[in-house]
């Protein structure tokens, strides 16, 4: 018999208990229903809860909304928005007030309070922002008092609902007074830190206003503090990131006579303690914008008509041939110059300015050959005489090679490239040099030079050689050597033969087979494997994975995460306070996506979250990372994973729970490799050998332990 239409079948959840599985009578009074569910799990003051929808945007539910619940609702009890509102109030009355202990304890839940958007917005709405702002501004808090009003500052405005460009210039002087003064609490510098940071990130106009209160020289004053270390390489990155292309160089310059670089590799990478994903992922954004000096030379062209820049072609060609005696005669010099720009290895021998005008790698390439030149001169002269006297068809062309290599290593550290938001990898060993950039192209330059002769490479074999050589270089720089000796030896054992070993070991990994029976027999075998790969995905659905929010601070990392049930039926998650170490409990994770609601997934630039504009997300590889899940009624869950194989396993199992292809590139290898060993196994000759069903016993244990032979 079916229930009656004013019987609702529902769960209701609180954080922590069991769920209960109730039958609400929509004509019993929603505050009756409250009282009996708070008495389930023995809350006192069921006037202080209410109901809201577990799901979607977690509307509350009201006397006039309750028709709108349907069988098998997931609701949830909630504290009264109402007492949200009267607690807001009741705070901003207490820091208001006199008493200064009264005010602390009121500061000291604010700060816990503010993370909570519906709190956040209704304490926002009674202009609480400007009351801490002039808590701030006055001067007259310190200590513990202080640093919650900082806390709760920043709380409130990482919500988004107040804009950053609304902070008055007394704030702004007063949150750097506390960065540049001598003696301040660590909490209290912390959390400077990391406002300042924020109002760089968020405002273009308070960008101007931060850079005239700080200076590099205050911020690189704090690195040797373990505690705020962090903090103030993010509030230097900042400063870098936003300021206007014509005073990067010069910010370059004054981190240079600072000392920057050798103060964070002796108090940073050096140090005694492990360095955390936090600092690495500003470590890593560090060596990006660095590098991303580079980008102007990389995208200038060489004028022919310049002759200061023809002048430093002059000066290769003096640095290798000596050209002291030059001919008097202009025939006589123009012809040897073109036989030495030859021997130098430039594609245009007339006029080796012409070389130069591709970007990229532009001016940038000629800067790499002069510094080459000059700085290791003998090395320089070397490799071209070593060349100029070899047989033409097996000469290392250096002035072609040292330009196509530039670019190479321009694509290999991403020159130009805006910093990923999730990426922490950054190399130890360009912290170690004050001409990193240059002494990196001067190994390779001698690598190449070294491949080409193992390879005994010709012209017509110059791109397999630049092949092998960015494999020879990426291989290195995964071993994350830590100075440029070490990469050195790395790359000493990644000579030619290495690399076709491990090229022929990687090939007969996925050996395929093309002959007719063996292309049937693979796909016979294939929707089995497929479902392997499906059940596979499915398990760590089952697992979850912890994923990081995207925002605007980073120095409070706050975590999600996300889960699927066992039975495959509905999506778990919730936030974090950190990172877990294991598996999270469905218990502590309060949101839930029916898998039935589910209407698609997608990925890079379709995702809503990726579709907002920011410095820091609108890059290729956070794209890649990037996917949401689309439900009814027509909200979204967004994902960015933490790395590419967690990208692969949620959009794999995330498809195979919707009856999908599963289309990532492990999805394809995890394919080649589980047929290619199930096909090797079919394959075997086990003509007249009898495969037990059972193990083999365990043999008895031999009589005496004494296998030691006496060579004596």
């Amino acid at each position: 018999m079916p229930p009656p239409a004013d019987i609702v079948k529902v769960a209701i959840e609180w954080p922590g208990a069991n769920a209960q599985l109730i039958e609400m009578d929509q004509k019993r009074p929603l505050s009756s229903i409250i009282r009996e569910v708070c008495d389930g799990w023995s809350l006192s003051g069921s006037e202080q809860f209410a109901l809201r929808y577990a799901d979607g945007p977690q509307l509350y539910i009201t006397e006039q909304s309750r028709g709108d619940i349907k069988n098998g609702t997931i609701l949830r009890l909630a504290i009264s928005p109402f007492l949200q509102a009267r607690a807001a109030r009741q705070l901003l009355e207490r820091i208001q007030s006199h008493g200064i202990d009264a005010r602390l304890e009121a500061l000291k839940e604010l700060a816990k309070l503010s993370a909570d958007p519906t709190f956040a917005t209704e304490f926002i709405n009674m202009e609480g922002i400007g009351t801490l702002a002039r808590l701030v501004e006055s001067g007259t808090h310190f200590g513990e008092m202080l640093a919650f009003t900082l806390t709760a500052f920043l709380e409130l405005m990482d919500h988004g609902i107040v804009s950053w460009d609304l902070i008055s210039l007394s704030f702004i002087k007063q949150i750097a007074g506390y960065v540049n003064q001598p003696m301040v609490d660590v909490s209290i510098l912390q959390r400077s830190l990391a406002i300042l940071e924020s109002m760089v990130l968020n405002s273009h106009s308070l960008y101007h206003r931060v850079a005239q209160e700080i200076t590099v020289g205050q911020l690189i004053g704090h690195l040797s503090n373990q505690e705020i270390q962090t903090y103030a390489i993010a509030l230097i990155n900042a400063l870098f990131l936003k300021a206007p292309e014509d005073r990067r160089q010069e910010m370059a310059s004054t981190l240079a006579q600072k000392h920057l670089r050798s103060i964070i590799l002796n108090h940073v990478i050096r140090g005694n303690r492990p360095i955390k994903a936090e600092m690495a992922h500003q470590l890593y954004v560090l060596q990006v914008l660095t590098f991303n000096l580079l980008e102007e030379r990389m995208m200038t062209k060489m004028d022919p008509n310049d002759q200061a820049q023809r002048d430093i072609i002059f000066e290769l060609r003096r640095i290798a041939f000596d050209g002291e005696n030059d001919p008097t005669g202009t025939e006589k010099r123009k012809a040897m110059y073109t036989k030495d720009y030859k021997m130098l290895g430039f594609t245009n021998h007339v006029n080796p300015a012409m070389d130069f005008t591709q970007t990229p790698p532009g001016m940038l390439a000629l800067d790499n050959m002069l510094y080459l030149a000059k700085v290791h001169q003998d090395t320089y002269i070397r490799i071209v005489l070593e060349n100029s006297s070899r047989e033409d068809k097996h000469e290392c062309p250096f002035g072609r090679c040292a330009i196509e290599l530039t670019r190479m290593l321009c694509e290999i550290l991403q020159v130009g490239e805006l910093p990923n938001e999730g990426c922490n990898d950054y190399h130890p060993m360009f912290f170690t040099h004050d001409r990193a950039w240059e002494e990196f192209f001067c190994v390779c330059i001698q690598l190449l030079n070294k491949t080409w002769k193992e390879m005994r490479a010709t012209a017509e074999d110059f791109n397999k050689v630049m092949q092998v050589v960015r494999e020879q270089i990426t291989r290195a720089l995964a071993m994350k050597p830590s100075s440029i000796d070490q990469l050195k030896n790395k790359l000493r054992g990644l000579n030619y033969s290495e690399i076709l070993r491990l090229r022929q070991s990687e090939r007969m990994s996925q050996d395929d087979f093309q002959s007719p029976p063996i292309i049937e027999l693979r796909e016979r075998i294939q929707p089995e494997i497929l479902e392997l790969i499906k059940q596979q995905r499915l398990n760590r659905l089952c697992e979850g994975s912890c994923f990081r929010k995207l925002g605007n601070r980073r120095r409070q990392e706050k975590f999600w995460f996300c889960r699927l049930s066992l039975n495959h039926k509905v999506l778990h998650y919730g936030d974090l306070d950190e990172s877990p170490q294991g598996e999270v409990p469905f218990e502590l994770l309060s949101d839930k996506i029916p898998v039935s609601d589910i209407k698609s997934v997608v990925t890079g630039k379709d995702c809503p979250h990726m579709k907002e504009k920011s410095a820091l997300k609108q890059n290729k590889e956070v794209l890649e990372l990037a996917f949401s899940v689309l439900y009814d009624p027509d909200e979204t869950l967004n994902f960015v994973a933490p790395n590419k194989y967690e990208y692969c396993i949620w959009t794999d199992g995330l498809c195979a729970l919707l009856g999908r292809e599963m289309g990532s590139d492990l999805t394809r290898s995890d394919l080649d490799t589980l047929i290619s060993m199930e096909m090797k196994l079919r394959l075997l000759d086990l003509e007249n050998i009898t495969i037990p069903e059972a193990p083999p016993p365990v043999p008895k244990e031999p009589s005496s332990y004494n296998f030691t032979y006496n060579y004596s």
